[in-house]
């Protein structure tokens, strides 16, 4: 029910200059009196509405700004995984780490102190017989690495799914190759994802090919009734079963968790209630037949916005994705123009961070999927994730350095076949704790030449004599 009788009280006040310009004696004396008391004495109309706010500040919570903090340091190693792992023998030599790193956008003389600051993550070890230092991932990364490959690759019928969902959010059905790419992390797809799930599951999708691969797109084959389920119903009735609310509250409602500090008056609460209550299409709905010009269409549309926004950040695997990869899809989805402030109407429902890239980073995440800075239910996926985290978050005075340095004495058989540094025409550093020799020595090449990240020379060849 509407706690306050707006409609009365609005009648009385629009009732207030007639009253007092009539003439008593056309109405009965009593009455006159009644009203003109009863005008005097009402209070006016607040100024205040209440609707949500379309201009709202960004309150910061720092359970997300602080997961940001170890997801800065993530992507430099991700940059450096790119790098290193991509060498034909997975190391790099430490005289051109300054070079490369410039390449892939590190300023001048920041790679090595970033290098130095992760001991769990790189090591630099001498080579036994060169005496020059290379630069490697350590035995603990690789293994990370590794266990987040196999948990892509072991869940791909899962993201055959997210991307058939993601397909079928758009309008046309059709979505750009290029911006599945660019957040093919977050949605948990192998680097080949083009090929191992695009190509493999033609009863799936359509793949267009052009001249110009940003011009390339994928189309779904068929829509499936069974995938138009959003994860916002499922949770719906989850919280209706343990809580028991009122089905007319809950049918089209959403979780909000407003973040720390955040003021919410009686005019809030008020927008907020009309808003959960208000109807809206769903995101896997066509809504093309509809009539958008009456103000409750444009309301629902803005809501259906909301949903198609959650159920986006519901497919990706940590319920996270950048704020500059959800306006890749913005005109496909029917997303608002301005996206960070429409994000910021609903601070209960998405975080927005800043951190990251000096501020020009916007990360959202999905409220409800968080407690205390970790998903609820995690996967597989995530859990590797946060590993290799944790590893990133080790302090150098925790770690011994000088066990590092010399460390180029372990064999790389200990590391895994896969991660091996041998040297050229079968020769190694270390095998059985003998120094194996080569018949033929080679030339370390320093070239700067070319565009590219990896280096074309072969300055990362190793002798060994």
């Amino acid at each position: 029910m509407n706690p306050f009788n707006f409609p009365r009280i609005f009648s009385i006040i629009q009732m207030k200059p007639t009253l007092l310009n009539s003439n008593p004696s056309s109405i009965s004396s009593f009455l006159y009196k009644r009203l003109i008391l009863s005008v005097i004495f009402t209070r006016p109309m607040s100024k205040k509405s209440t609707s949500i706010p379309k201009k709202q500040q960004r309150i910061k919570d720092y359970g997300f700004d602080n997961y940001m903090e170890v997801e800065k340091k993530i992507r430099k190693v991700l940059k450096f995984q790119d790098l290193i792992l991509t060498q034909p023998h997975q190391c790099i030599p430490v005289s051109r780490l300054d070079f490369l790193a410039r390449r892939i956008g590190f300023k001048r003389d920041e790679s090595g102190n970033f290098v130095l600051k992760l001991p769990k993550i790189f090591e630099i070890y001498e080579h036994p017989v060169q005496r020059i230092l290379y630069l490697r991932f350590t035995r603990n990364a690789l293994l990370q690495i590794d266990q987040e490959k196999h948990a892509i690759d072991a869940q791909l019928l899962d993201a055959v799914t997210r991307i058939r969902k993601l397909l079928m959010l758009s309008n046309t059905g059709r979505v750009y190759v290029e911006h599945i790419r660019i957040a093919r992390r977050d949605l948990g797809l192998p680097e080949d994802f083009e090929y191992s799930v695009l190509l493999k599951y033609p009863q799936y999708f359509k793949l267009f090919d052009a001249k110009d691969s940003m011009s390339k797109y994928i189309e779904i084959v068929e829509k499936d009734p069974k995938l138009t389920v959003c994860a916002v119903d499922k949770i719906r009735e989850i919280e209706y079963r343990k809580k028991g609310m009122d089905e007319e509250d809950m049918r089209f409602s959403f979780v909000v968790n407003f973040p720390p500090g955040f003021r919410i008056d009686k005019y809030y609460k008020i927008a907020m209630w009309k808003w959960q209550r208000l109807p809206y299409w769903s995101p896997y709905e066509d809504v093309s037949g509809h009539d958008m010009r009456s103000l409750e269409a444009q309301n629902r549309m803005e809501k259906r916005a909301v949903a198609i926004i959650h159920e986006l950040l519901s497919l990706t695997v940590e319920k996270k994705i950048t704020l500059e990869r959800i306006a890749n899809f913005r005109g496909t989805m029917d997303l608002p123009k301005k996206l960070k402030d429409f994000l910021l109407q609903h601070q209960g429902i998405f975080y927005i961070s800043t951190r990251g890239n000096e501020g020009k980073l916007h990360t959202v995440f999905l409220r409800e999927a968080y407690k205390k800075g970790e998903l609820i239910e995690p996967n597989d996926v995530y859990l590797a994730r946060r590993k290799l985290a944790e590893l990133v978050m080790v302090s150098p005075r925790m770690t011994s350095q000088g066990r590092d340095l010399v460390s180029y004495t372990r064999p790389w058989e200990d590391i895994g076949v896969n991660h091996k540094c041998k040297g050229n025409d079968g020769g190694s550093f270390r095998v059985d704790g003998e120094i194996r020799k080569k018949a033929d020595d080679t030339d370390d090449n320093d070239s700067d030449d070319g565009n590219d990240v990896i280096s074309q020379g072969k300055d990362a060849t190793l002798k060994s004599g």
